[in-house]
Order: C-alpha cells, then sequence, then structure tokens
C-alpha cells in the first residue's frame, strides 16, 4: 500500500517532466485499486467514520438557470455541476490532493514529444441505458466538443486534438497537433465527462446515480445506479438537488433540516451558523478568485492608463476583510495563486495606491467620467457589496464608480462576457494552462476582458510543450507579468470555499477545485447515521 502511495504521488515536480512522459502513467493502474483514492476509506479516518450506504441527500444548490442543460457543454451553474458528476465520469479525476487518478481511462501514457496519447479504458462498464462503454464512447464525446459546428464552452481547450481513433474497443489514441504535457488534465474537465454515443438528451452517463427527474433552474432527483462500476462510491440511495438562489434561504433550510448541505454560505453571518446545533461549516482552501474584467477593445477601458488606475484604486486587504471575513487570500491580477504547480512568484503584489491612482486617470483624460461596475451577489457571495466599497476605495482617488445592481437571474447570461465593467467568479482549473486558455487565450470564447496580447498567447502555447521545468516557468513568470501589468483582468482576491452541511453528513478530506468537494459531494459523501 506504501508503494503504492508514493507511485501515484510521483509528479513532474518530483521528475523531470521528460522522464515523467516517457513512462506510462502506471500510477493509473495502482490508483485503481488504493482504497484511499477510491473513497473506500479516507486516509486517517476512525472506524466509526467509515461511509454507510443508505438515505436521501438533499443539496441546496446556490447557482441555477431555467436555462440549464444535461449537455455538459454548456453547463455553468452549481446545480448543474454537481448533477453532471452524479450522472457521469470523465477519463481521468482530480482527487482531493490535486493528483490525477484514473476513472474511465484505466491507465495513460505519452510520447516523449507529449503529441500522441494512448488511453486504455476501463472494461466491464454500462451506461445507464445498458450500453457497455467503448473507445467509440471517448471518440464521440471529443468529437462533439471539437467539431466544427460546436459551440462547446471547450473548443479552445480541445482544439489542438488532431485524430482520435480507437486501437481495439479498449484503447484511443490521441494525436495532438502540438505537444501538451498537461493534456491529462484538461480531460478531467468538469465539461467533458463522457458521452453515450446516440444519446441525444445526455441524461445516460456511466456514474453513480441515474436520473430521474430534471427541472431546470428548479431541481433535480437521481437514484444510485445498482450497478456503479466504481467501488465504495455513490453511498445515497438518491440525490435530490434544489435550486435556492438566496443565501439567507438557503441557510434556513439548512438550519431547518430540509436540505443537508448547502454551497457559498454567507459570510457574514457564518460565525452565527457556526453556533447552530446540527450543523457543521466545512472549508477548502483552492484556486477560486473574484475578478472584474474591463473589455479591453472598449473606451475608456482601451486605454492602459485607465486599467492601471482602476487596479490601484481598489483596496484588496480591506474587501479580504470585509467581504471574505479573512477567509481567503489577496489577489494580484492573474488568475494562478501558489495552490498552481506552476505559479512563480516574482512579480511584485500591486496594493492600494490612491494617489498613484489618481495621476494616471488624470493622464489618462478620464477624471470626469463615471465608471460603471455592474454587479449582483449572483457573482459571488458579497458582489454588491464588494463594489460599493470599491467604489468607495476609488473615491479617494478621485475616480468616480457607480454601481449598476443587476438582477441575479440570468446574471451570468446577460451581464457576464456582455457588460464592459462586471462582476465574475472563477472556479479552479486542473492545470495553469487550462485556466489561462479559458479566459485570457486570445481566442477563448469566455476571454471576458476581450484582452489580447500576441506575445501571452505565445508563450501559453510554447508552455504547453516545455520540457524543461526552469524554462517553464520562466515562460509562465513572463505570462504573469504580462497580465499584471497590461491585462484587463483584475483580480482581488482568491476565496476559500466555505460551505456547510447537517452534522450526520460524513466525508474525507475535501478538494478545493469547485464547491461541495470539488462538486462531487454527492459521490463522495455519505449519512453517518444510515
Amino acid at each position: 500500500m506504501d508503494r503504492e502511495k508514493k507511485t501515484v504521488a510521483l509528479t513532474p515536480d518530483q521528475e523531470s517532466r521528460r522522464e515523467f512522459l516517457k513512462k506510462s502513467i502506471h500510477a493509473g493502474v495502482a490508483a485503481a485499486v488504493a482504497p484511499a483514492l477510491m473513497g473506500l476509506m479516507p486516509s486517517g479516518a476512525l472506524a466509526a467514520d467509515a461511509p454507510k450506504k443508505g438515505g436521501h441527500f438533499i443539496l441546496g444548490a446556490g447557482a441555477a438557470s431555467p436555462s440549464d442543460t444535461l449537455d455538459a457543454s454548456q453547463l455553468t451553474s452549481i446545480h448543474m455541476r454537481q448533477l453532471n458528476w452524479q450522472l457521469k465520469n470523465n477519463l481521468i479525476e482530480i482527487d482531493h490532493a490535486g493528483n490525477y487518478v484514473p476513472e474511465l481511462a484505466e491507465s495513460w501514457e505519452a510520447t516523449a514529444d507529449a503529441k500522441q496519447w494512448v488511453f486504455k479504458l476501463r472494461k466491464g462498464v454500462e451506461f445507464h441505458n445498458g450500453k457497455s462503454f467503448t473507445a467509440k464512447d471517448v471518440i464521440h464525446t471529443l468529437d462533439y466538443h471539437r467539431g466544427k459546428n460546436s459551440k462547446s464552452k471547450v473548443k479552445a481547450l480541445i482544439s489542438d486534438i488532431d485524430t482520435v481513433k480507437a486501437e481495439d474497443p479498449h484503447t484511443v489514441r490521441v494525436v495532438l497537433k502540438n505537444g501538451d504535457a498537461d493534456f491529462p488534465g484538461i480531460l478531467t474537465d468538469i465539461h467533458i465527462p463522457i458521452m453515450c454515443e446516440g444519446d441525444t438528451e445526455f441524461k445516460h452517463g456511466t456514474g453513480g446515480y441515474i436520473l430521474e427527474s430534471f427541472e431546470p433552474g428548479v431541481r433535480s432527483i437521481a437514484k444510485r445506479n445498482p450497478n456503479y462500476w466504481k467501488e465504495g462510491r455513490a453511498h445515497f440511495d438518491s440525490v435530490e438537488i434544489l435550486a435556492i438562489q438566496d443565501v439567507n434561504a438557503r441557510t434556513n433550510a439548512l438550519k431547518a433540516g430540509q436540505v443537508h448541505a448547502i454551497d457559498n454560505c454567507e459570510l457574514k453571518t457564518v460565525h452565527l451558523l457556526k453556533r447552530s446545533k446540527g450543523v457543521n461549516i466545512i472549508k477548502a482552501t483552492g484556486k477560486r478568485y473574484f475578478a472584474l474584467p474591463m473589455f479591453c477593445d472598449q473606451a475608456p477601458y482601451d486605454n492602459p492608463d485607465v486599467r492601471m488606475a482602476l487596479k490601484l484604486a481598489i483596496d484588496r486587504e480591506h474587501l479580504l476583510k470585509i467581504i471574505l471575513r479573512g477567509y481567503g487570500t489577496v489577489g494580484n491580477d492573474f488568475p494562478i495563486n501558489s495552490v498552481y504547480r506552476d505559479f512563480v512568484p516574482g512579480v511584485p503584489q500591486r496594493t492600494y495606491d490612491p494617489d498613484k491612482a489618481r495621476h494616471l486617470i488624470k493622464k489618462a483624460g478620464f477624471q470626469d467620467h463615471v465608471f460603471k461596475f455592474h454587479a449582483a451577489d449572483a457573482a459571488f457571495g458579497g458582489a454588491v457589496d464588494a463594489g460599493i466599497l470599491y467604489k468607495e476605495h476609488a473615491a479617494k482617488a478621485g475616480i468616480k464608480i457607480e454601481v449598476v445592481r443587476e438582477p441575479t437571474d440570468g446574471y451570468w447570461s446577460n451581464v457576464w462576457t456582455k457588460k464592459p465593467f462586471c462582476a465574475s467568479s472563477w472556479s479552479g482549473r486542473a492545470t495553469s494552462n487550462m485556466m489561462l486558455t479559458q479566459t485570457l487565450y486570445s481566442k477563448a470564447k469566455w476571454n471576458a476582458s476581450h484582452w489580447k496580447n500576441p506575445r501571452f498567447d505565445q508563450l501559453l502555447v510554447a508552455a504547453r510543450t516545455e520540457m524543461d521545468p526552469a524554462r517553464r516557468k520562466a515562460m509562465y513568470l513572463e505570462m504573469q507579468t504580462l497580465v499584471n501589468e497590461d491585462g484587463g483582468y483584475l483580480v482581488p482576491l482568491f476565496a476559500d470555499f466555505v460551505d456547510a452541511v447537517r452534522s450526520n453528513v460524513g466525508h474525507g478530506p475535501l478538494s478545493g477545485i469547485y464547491e461541495l468537494d470539488g462538486e462531487k459531494a454527492s459521490e463522495r459523501w455519505w449519512f453517518k447515521d444510515a
């Protein structure tokens, strides 16, 4: 067992990337049988806390929309992220410690240049409709996202795939146009679960739960898959997700025992919730951040001095204290923090400097301009309050900000990427390259700041195939510097995930990639008294 754990923990940081890529990642095979990674028993857990089967688990989700769809390529809300991984599996998943571990792929290996990847698929797995899982389903899934007419949110993320072919029913070879050392990480993305070929309704997966009903923006119910292939997971008999977007209503439902878990507690009152009988607060440190993107191709934000003035006019430490109640860290206008392997310290932390901000806004000629900042608490808890505080901070620099309160419903469809200056938030991604590709790459669909920098794009692409760790880190440092100094991506805070559960809910170590244990609460958690 100790030997298996050491094998699984082996990463490119512990050996050269070149040697890492030359190997078949047989850690995948080891992880497939390691009980701690497959959820049988969290490391160090007491026997009394061991997972038990049974019960109807109800989750109160703080983000949902009537436009939600079972098509994972389009999902954005917490409701759909949870439901997605109830029903479906990826080829590879990320454990609570950030390691890549096998899911529908038992193992994978790459050529030395990271251009070709071979995945050995798990045998004996069935979709909920009884169809056997094979290489055809993997090909169907990847082709769906990368097709010419695809509208997938992650089309740009996998656009470098050249061909996908089956070598036999349980072996897939993926050939990339350019090498990508982080390609397995891409396949962990929540938008890329394996779809059942021929399932046009997107409801049949290989996951631990089978869909019974789904009302977009309202609720979903799923029952345990009796033939689930993954041992030690999917403990509940059934899972219900209720869309409760109002945080006070969500909190009251938890306190009253109407739901067993909620995401994103109201930090202003979390100290009171801690005192509630039968309630536990759970916290996970991860990669989630708040961002205030500005359209760099639209006046006045197309002026670099304006962008810098707005970055200097926000008091990050004050926001951390008031908005997050200390549950997080200050950001430095870059979406990567020290949790990521490729983060490189070296760019000085930006601090509140109203005098310099005043100078720059006057230099740009916008001292009389009123900057409209659009926000709703759908963006992140306290987003409107953060806007009001920002307005007060900026006023000391002679910068005028008007906070436009937007409706919570439809915020992600009608405001984010639509308004030139707004509040937003992102959960983490498996790799730095994935996050930057989705948020700052000039061709990215979710480039909410409309920032386009040829040098940044060049470095981002080159870093994917750079085998030398020192050179790769130098590339990420330059990318960080470019975004920090010139980008329209104001990132003031990284936030801890602060969720809450009823005290009879058991769980192991928590993942910080998304809310609620990396959005896998339904699969990983259990009732202690079931």
